[in-house]
């Protein structure tokens, strides 16, 4: 039976305060519960209709607790508007600093991504083009925001994703003559620009962009075209959208 103090956590992982005093995350749906089931996040606790369980033997081995319930009970629970027939209770990771190998790898870096529907959607490109590595600014939202979470589609449990000071961090990567690619307006055409198989591509903030500070960090400025001759065109590019055409591209020229 799904009591009430269970419903109260569960809902208390919605804000940023409770998932960082419990160490906990949720994730919502068949899909995500079973992505997690996959992957080698500890998982606390699976609430999930009878059926759901049958299918999923697994369970008994992978999580510390199942609550079967029916769906009724799970949509009290749930988050969503519109929830399926389980969700589960996730320990998060414990934050360490990747292995990056930058001579030879490509990574992303976001500067300030404030909504959890881009940085979640910006983990699933990654995750298609084989990026193993995000690193966000301090100040980009948290990836265990429910909605980063669900956004992500499970790309949340494969690829590496690291919270540091940007700029310090680019600071040294500079240093080391590891190329640090830029998105800005006023760049270089990125169908005509050199690009390499290794390095970083940053990504700014959805309304100022990259920030002043670590525009000065960065050795390669870098643009998206449009190709639009409508003078009331779209002013700039969606940071998710944009994220996908450099990793397109990037990967292309491989």
């Amino acid at each position: 039976m799904l009591s009430k103090n269970k419903i109260k956590l569960i809902q208390s992982l919605n804000r940023k305060k409770d998932r960082d005093e419990t160490g906990l995350f949720l994730i919502e749906g068949n899909k995500m519960v079973e992505e997690a089931l996959r992957s080698e996040f500890k998982i606390e606790t699976v609430i999930c209709t009878p059926q759901f369980a049958d299918q999923h033997p697994e369970m008994q081995s992978r999580a510390k607790e199942i609550i079967e319930a029916d769906r009724d009970s799970i949509q009290k629970a749930s988050l969503l508007q519109n929830p399926q027939e389980a969700l589960a209770i996730v320990m998060q990771p414990e934050p360490n600093t990747p292995e990056l190998n930058l001579k030879t790898e490509l990574c992303l870096a976001l500067d300030f991504i404030q909504d959890p529907g881009n940085l979640g959607t910006i983990l699933r490109i990654a995750d298609w083009f084989g990026i193993n590595t995000v690193i966000c600014s301090e100040n980009t939202v948290d990836v265990f925001n429910p909605k980063v979470v669900q956004a992500s589609m499970g790309a949340i449990f494969r690829i590496n994703t690291w919270y540091t000071n940007l700029e310090k961090f680019l600071t040294q990567t500079k240093e080391s003559w590891i190329p640090v690619f830029g998105t800005f307006m006023d760049g270089n055409n990125i169908y005509t620009e050199s690009l390499t198989k290794n390095g970083i591509i940053v990504l700014g903030n959805e309304g100022n962009g990259i920030s002043e500070s670590i525009s000065r960090l960065v050795t390669r400025r870098i643009s998206i075209p449009t190709f639009s001759t409508n003078p009331n065109k779209a002013e700039s590019l969606n940071v998710a959208i944009a994220a996908s055409i450099c990793c397109s591209e990037f990967r292309r020229r491989e």
